[in-house]
């Protein structure tokens, strides 16, 4: 991994410490002298979507990443972000989104929420569970073939969180790695 390749890894609701895979890949990426950056978004059990845009198209303009990774409600995130002019990255890997349909009173401001007409990447990968709680397969597949994305599911991963023992990920760090 060259030092022209930074990652920006991009946690949902709560966060994603360790030992969440989100992690546990800043870590693997960081042993390789890759260039990594795992922010804790503001308030993130609480959060606010227009200063997480805030906060995040400020981290893209100055980090500037070649690729980002999203976790949960990061995805929702970035969706909004691609309403706001922001830079294309290489690529894009949307693990575990939420139905846009979410009505979770906690994280209301992010819902509901549209496809953006321009995903702001050049490659995507949408990597779901077929027993997320948070979003039906047929959402999920939608919304791979709209923003034209590679799509993976897993099979049994849950919310592919720590909670479902995804903490050391070999794919994605195969994924991203290569």
């Amino acid at each position: 991994m060259s030092n022209s390749h930074r990652v920006l890894i991009l946690h949902g609701w709560g966060g994603s410490d360790h030992p969440h895979w989100q992690s546990e890949l800043a870590s693997e990426i960081a042993k390789n002298y890759g260039t990594v950056s795992f922010p804790l978004l503001d308030n993130c059990h609480f959060p606010s979507k227009n200063r997480w845009i805030k906060q995040v198209k400020k981290l893209l303009e100055e980090f500037n990443p070649h690729t980002v990774v999203c976790h949960s409600l990061a995805n929702t995130l970035w969706f909004w972000l691609c309403e706001e002019n922001i830079i294309e990255v290489e690529r894009l890997f949307m693990v575990a989104p939420p139905s846009l349909s979410t009505t979770e009173q906690t994280i209301k401001s992010f819902f509901p929420c549209k496809i953006p007409q321009n995903i702001c990447a050049r490659k995507v990968h949408l990597i779901v569970s077929d027993n997320d709680p948070w979003i039906e397969l047929e959402e999920a597949k939608a919304m791979a073939e709209v923003i034209n994305a590679e799509y993976t599911v897993l099979k049994d991963a849950g919310h592919i969180n720590a909670d479902s023992h995804y903490g050391k990920w070999e794919l994605i760090e195969e994924l991203l790695l290569s």
